[in-house]
């Protein structure tokens, strides 16, 4: 039989049984051990087809909104947007949001077998059903308060003509996106709320024609001469070949006067989020790890960033904890292998990464990092749909993660919203940007009593 119709009717009759029941298998790990510094690693579990468990996206009800959690409240900063990935505060509180979603990829054309085809439809199909599936809108909004109320009046395009955008960054008056495969340049001046000017283009970035993790996040250096972008691998563990992941699975720097870059921490499978540590020179990012080794691996996880340093992929996972489906194999690239400072859990895709900064919030916030976990689509049960915040002692993470935002789960595990990126605002509320409902959180204390001075 032909290799497509063949693939075809493996695919359909896959899919078919996705839509009944999850494939795959079942966590047996307790949450608490796959989270925090030191999470449990237990033996793979190899299969056939992934964990398939896809969490359907419906969006908000009426009069539904997220759970807040302990001390805090949380109202809606903006409704009715497109696809909100990623968030973006000027100097002046305007808060840009990037509606994007990912550039068309090429169809599988079953080169790579049947197994292959089956995964590639598989997963095209999921990601459908969890809400990604749809056009990009490709431009930046922008959002204003101005009247303090805690909900933004005014919303108006504020770039347009993009390609897949995510990343943003103010430095000095040059404003810049991270497309899919570019860092573009704009002109900005402060309190403009459109920018109609041509950009330029200041480097290439990996792109397609495969383009596997396509959101490129961004964030300046503290200096503001270098940018630093977030390049996620093209594949789960290099089964596209090594010559694809060219500048790919790490963090690149980027010279903003001359556009020169270079690798400046590598084996990070897809780094999304990315913050420096208030007070200090150091960089941090969350990062999605590795799928088809079962419910209870891989953990994505929250790390500190060194300057030259390799996290493991796609040879090995979690330090030395090699990848068996990798060859040929480099061991003395494994024997280097740095272990994360924080595992976030198995499969909950943590996107958004922003430090706490401001006294608003409650004192029990005051140090430590929100995370957006997107939630997953690969474990069962789900895992991620929510916000939490990882406290800090002594420059490190420490204990469990708190939940900030939950509910996005409903009780039979539809997705009325998947969180994307946070980040705080000018008073320091924190924002998240929800892709399924499409909505603009924000986070404040729940009364004067509960905020900073509690």
């Amino acid at each position: 039989m032909h290799l497509r119709r063949a693939a075809g009717s493996a695919a359909i009759i896959c899919l078919t049984a996705l839509t009944l029941s999850a494939c795959g298998d079942t966590a047996d790990l307790p949450e608490e051990e796959t989270r925090g510094p030191n999470p449990t690693i237990p033996e793979p579990t190899n299969a056939f087809m992934p964990t398939v468990n896809v969490a359907k996206a419906t969006g908000w009800a009426d009069g539904e909104m997220p759970t807040p959690g302990e001390a805090l409240s949380v109202t809606a900063f903006a409704r009715d947007l497109d696809h909100p990935r990623w968030l973006y505060v000027l100097p002046n509180g305007d808060v840009l949001v990037a509606e994007t979603n990912a550039p068309k990829q090429p169809e599988d054309d079953g080169g790579g077998g049947v197994v292959s085809y089956i995964r590639s439809l598989a997963t095209g199909w999921a990601m459908s059903e969890a809400g990604a599936g749809r056009e990009s809108p490709d431009k930046i909004m922008l959002l204003r308060d101005g009247d303090g109320d805690g909900v933004a009046e005014t919303s108006k395009v504020f770039l347009t003509d993009l390609h897949s955008p995510f990343g943003m960054a103010l430095v000095g008056d040059d404003f810049y996106v991270a497309n899919a495969d570019a860092v573009m340049r704009f002109p900005y001046e402060e309190g403009a709320t459109e920018i109609t000017a041509k950009g330029e283009k200041l480097t290439d970035l990996p792109g397609g024609p495969i383009n596997h993790h396509w959101t490129k996040s961004m964030v300046a250096g503290p200096d503001g001469k270098y940018l630093y972008v977030g390049v996620g691998s093209n594949s789960n563990v290099a089964e596209n070949g090594m010559e694809a992941e060219e500048n790919r699975a790490a963090i690149l720097q980027i010279d903003v006067e001359t556009g020169d870059s270079r690798v400046y921490a590598s084996g990070l499978r897809n780094p999304v989020g990315m913050d420096w540590k208030p007070d200090s020179d150091q960089l941090w990012v969350v990062v999605n790890e590795r799928d088809e080794l079962g419910s209870d691996l891989v953990p994505d996880y929250l790390t500190s960033v060194q300057e030259g340093g390799f996290y493991g992929w796609p040879y090995s996972y979690w330090g030395e904890h090699v990848d068996e489906r990798v060859s040929p194999q480099k061991p003395e690239l494994v024997e280097k292998a740095i272990v994360p400072d924080y595992s976030l859990g198995n499969h909950v895709a943590p996107l958004g990464l922003t430090f706490s900064r401001g006294d608003l919030l409650p004192k029990r916030y005051a140090k430590g990092a929100f995370v957006g976990e997107h939630g997953s689509w690969n474990r069962k049960p789900h895992s991620g749909y929510k916000v939490v915040f990882v406290p800090f002692q002594d420059g490190a993470p420490k204990g469990q993660p708190i939940d900030i935002l939950t509910g996005f789960l409903s009780d039979d595990e539809k997705a009325r919203g998947r969180p994307v990126g946070v980040v705080m605002d000018e008073e320091g509320a924190l924002l998240v940007a929800d892709d399924v409902g499409n909505t603009i959180w924000r986070v404040t204390p729940k009364s004067e009593k509960t905020a900073a001075h509690e």
